[in-house]
């Protein structure tokens, strides 16, 4: 299936999804926001990706929402536009609202890591992306911006939420309040990209390297440890050690961890089965 705003590699349990604009700095057009999680959630769904990797092309990473979300000229707006009376129009806006927010919640939803490799700008709605995937890393030139109150709006598709639960809250506001830049450097001394390199080709060389070996662990430990850190983050102590007991008794059996004995004693990698699909519905 071809897409208009990415391009989709699959090899060895990685699957490398590319924004592939570059002449328009990826902006997040209707169909940025239609194709995002029909990708994401294919991928989850079929099992057959262990790890994701989202990287883009060009000088900038992703300049942000592109206008035609906000006029809603391909059926995708903002602005409840076929609606004339306010209250259904407003009610309409919500939905929408709801609609672009659960596009990047999917980065979150799947049921693989996603690791994003960001250079150059990530402006906007590109923030309320990465910060919805599980780890970040940049190349030097990269920088982050919450372009939204530079343009008279507050963010709301995710940014305001996950952002201060990755880096100092202070620091959160500031950058939300400003709209100043952040630099790679700065977002790596803050924890918000786990690691800095010296150019796109060694961001995307390295990102793949770490994508390769996290896709040779088992991919159902790798599934409930992302699905357990991200209930720990939202809930208790003892509401997460509650969780975590809960889920091992339902998902854990010692065959993978049978095959990993196995593997060592024999001096050979391990080799374990993919997640398998989903079957969803009847």
């Amino acid at each position: 299936m071809g897409h208009t705003c990415f391009e989709i590699d699959e090899s060895e349990g990685v699957a490398h999804v590319r924004l592939c604009r570059p002449d328009e700095f990826n902006t997040m057009t209707p169909e940025f926001w239609r194709e995002l999680p029909e990708i994401i959630d294919e991928l989850s769904d079929s099992g057959r990706a262990r790890v994701v990797v989202l990287s883009s092309t060009g000088k900038h990473f992703c300049a942000g929402m592109d206008l035609a979300v906000f006029t809603g000229g391909s059926g995708a707006g903002v602005t409840g536009d076929a609606i004339t009376e306010v209250g259904r129009q407003r009610a309409a806006l919500r939905y929408n609202v709801l609609h672009l927010q659960d596009a990047l919640t999917s980065l979150e939803r799947a049921r693989m890591p996603v690791l994003v490799a960001i250079q150059g700008g990530c402006v906007g709605g590109a923030v309320d992306m990465v910060t919805a995937a599980d780890c970040r890393y940049a190349s030097a030139d990269a920088w982050f911006c919450i372009q939204e109150i530079n343009i008279g709006m507050t963010a709301d598709v995710g940014t305001l939420q996950r952002l201060p639960k990755l880096i100092p809250e202070g620091v959160a506001r500031e950058l939300a309040y400003t709209g100043r830049r952040m630099d790679a450097q700065r977002a790596a001394e803050l924890g918000l990209v786990n690691e800095v390199f010296d150019d796109h080709e060694a961001l995307l060389e390295g990102v793949h390297e770490i994508a390769a070996e996290i896709a040779s662990k088992s991919p159902l430990a790798v599934h409930g440890t992302k699905a357990t850190i991200n209930y720990s983050r939202d809930h208790s102590v003892e509401d997460s050690l509650a969780y975590i007991a809960a889920w091992q008794t339902g998902m854990f059996q010692p065959d993978d961890m049978m095959e990993s004995f196995r593997a060592k004693t024999e001096g050979r990698e391990p080799v374990f089965d993919d997640l398998g699909p989903l079957r969803k519905g009847l």
